[in-house]
């Protein structure tokens, strides 16, 4: 089944939204990765590196709230009220393909579709309409 769950893009204080966001909805945070712990982390400031690269947290049986701190010295350019992406997870790596190839149809690509070091099938774009999309396919265990 395909799921849709956003995906927040912070300035730097991710880690303090998603502390409150889990102090009001409950439970834990099933990811938490920082730049640091990334295959790029030593190319970045001592600031960067304890920034969040992802975090989730579920919320009920089926959503997940994710997020990042969005970058400026990796391309990223936060701005408020843009700072979102509709998170597609597929069923198969076809399925991936097909959604990303049609919906950024007339769009820009960001990120190709393409195993990424996190072990999902990823890719990033936004569509004709200027809204931010992911798709992910993660390979079950």
């Amino acid at each position: 089944m395909t799921t849709i769950n956003p995906y927040l893009n912070f300035n730097g204080n991710t880690e303090e939204a998603f502390n409150f966001y889990k102090s009001v909805f409950g439970g834990e945070f099933s990811a938490l990765m920082r730049f640091k712990d990334t295959s790029h982390g030593d190319k970045l400031s001592a600031e960067e590196k304890e920034r969040i690269m992802h975090v989730s947290l579920p919320i009920g049986e089926t959503a997940i709230l994710m997020a990042t701190d969005g970058l400026e010295s990796m391309g990223r350019k936060f701005i408020n009220g843009d700072n979102f992406s509709i998170t597609i997870g597929t069923d198969s790596r076809e399925e991936a393909d097909r959604i990303f190839k049609e919906l950024s149809a007339g769009g820009k690509v960001e990120m190709p579709m393409e195993d990424v070091f996190w072990g999902d099938y990823f890719g990033m774009f936004t569509d004709k309409f200027g809204i931010q999309w992911m798709v992910s396919y993660q390979k079950k265990s």
